[in-house]
């Protein structure tokens, strides 16, 4: 789909990136189309997969999660796909990234404190079936996002 995206298609896309809850009249008026056109169009963006969901941008640290790190992730080869589903699975897993390199998977963690993320790294996550070995790194701060996270 993605050579298919014309000018406004991308138009849409930076408008709903930047506020998804805009009503369809203010992003037609926004991009001068109709609001017929605009409902078609977001809705073709939506149907082939372009866009994959509406979300919430949460403030972690406001939803009482104020310990957040970046855990890397050394897994047996064969056993990858088991360990993404149990990380799945389990609360505080914001985001998992299967990558190349020194390790195999990143995983952006938040926590109550650091009690709880030692609990959620040592006890859930080093003993998964699979994880052969992890590193933590502690997030002292981070700028808001860019763009929505889907959760």
């Amino acid at each position: 789909m993605a050579s298919a995206l014309d000018e406004i298609d991308r138009r849409i896309l930076d408008e709903l990136t930047a506020d998804g809850r805009m009503p369809m009249r203010a992003l037609a008026e926004k991009l001068h189309i109709s609001r017929a056109n605009a409902y078609a169009r977001v809705e073709r963006l939506r149907t082939s997969g372009v866009i994959r969901g509406f979300c919430v941008d949460v403030d972690p640290v406001a939803a009482g999660l104020g310990t957040s790190a970046y855990v890397t992730l050394n897994t047996r080869q064969a056993d990858w796909r088991h360990v993404r589903e149990r990380l799945r699975a389990l609360p505080g897993i914001a985001h998992i990234g299967l990558v190349g390199g020194e390790f195999d998977v990143i995983l952006l963690v938040r926590a109550r404190d650091n009690a709880d993320l030692r609990r959620l790294v040592l006890d859930e996550i080093q003993g998964m079936p699979g994880v052969l070995s992890s590193r933590t790194l502690l997030v002292f701060e981070e700028p808001p996002p860019l763009a929505c996270a889907r959760v």
